[in-house]
């Protein structure tokens, strides 16, 4: 990670187009302009953060670097992404201005996620990849977020419920889909963590009394955009998928704690054979069909 902001983030900020929304609506303005197949194409809330953490190996793909250096005339896409000293002026002549305000790195560039089936980001453990990643820059401005795992704690502990009535009430459908907590498998994974018997079950009863609680203080058209759901399987992933775009997978390792799992962030991209975000994402519907629904 950069320990001083890339050019990018700056000049985004110069232009009021840090956040994402604001950042797609240019996107999009551009894209119309040069390539109109590129419509819609702009990257995800998560991938977008990372950009600008300069939490990639190389450059975005090709047609994202198109976009940019069209949005920052006189920028390529290197520069963009290298971090910057001094002050940098938007306009004619920014050329000269990123050469003098970016620090060149001598790593060699890589292709950014060429051959890595959809998987853009790894991180060690949960605790990292909240750290860097945290549940406000995944769901904010959602408009789709299913979940499946044990207790779904990146939603039910980590998300503040005054945000998630906020996207329920706006239109966003939320499925969990939990752990049994009074069936076989959520036993054999509170014996395979060598917790003592009830923590893990009594952990997840709490979260889904929690959303049953959040379920009653919505207005009577938003109740239904809340939907929860168990399940009593063996338990092998955790998996979270946003807006038919951005899906986190944590697997379930044993004798050891969830919050010690790698965590995998995949991006659908939007050219390119099938990747790991169709596989994640067909784990999850399987799995939900097939699940009890939990009266709310």
């Amino acid at each position: 990670m950069a320990d001083k902001p890339i050019a990018l983030k700056v000049l985004l900020r110069q232009k009021h187009l840090q956040g994402h929304r604001a950042f797609c609506k240019e996107y999009d303005k551009l894209a119309e302009q040069i390539e109109p197949e590129l419509v819609g194409s702009w990257p995800s809330r998560a991938q977008f953060y990372r950009w600008l953490a300069r939490d990639l190996q190389g450059l975005p793909y090709a047609h994202h670097c198109r976009i940019l250096e069209a949005m920052f005339p006189g920028w390529t896409a290197e520069q963009l992404f290298q971090e910057h000293t001094g002050d940098i002026i938007l306009g004619s002549g920014a050329l000269p201005t990123a050469r003098d305000n970016v620090v060149h790195s001598p790593k060699p560039v890589m292709p950014s996620s060429q051959g890595m089936a959809d998987v853009t980001a790894v991180f060690p453990s949960r605790s990292t990849f909240s750290h860097e990643l945290p549940p406000h820059k995944l769901f904010d401005g959602a408009k789709r977020i299913g979940m499946v795992g044990l207790s779904l704690n990146l939603l039910c502990q980590n998300y503040p419920d005054r945000f998630l009535l906020d996207l329920l009430e706006s239109g966003t459908v939320v499925q969990c889909l939990f752990l049994d907590p009074s069936g076989r498998y959520i036993k054999e994974r509170e014996r395979e963590e060598s917790h003592l018997e009830g923590v893990l079950s009594t952990l997840t009863r709490l979260n889904i009394q929690t959303l049953q609680r959040l379920h009653d203080k919505l207005s009577s058209g938003a109740r239904e955009n809340l939907r929860i759901r168990t399940y009593d399987e063996a338990v092998r992933f955790n998996i979270t998928v946003i807006d038919d775009a951005t899906c986190v997978v944590q697997p379930y390792l044993p004798d050891a704690r969830g919050v010690e799992s790698p965590t995998f962030v995949i991006e659908k991209q939007q050219t390119g054979p099938p990747g790991l975000f169709e596989t994640f994402s067909r784990v999850f519907e399987s799995m939900w069909a097939r699940s009890k629904e939990i009266t709310t």
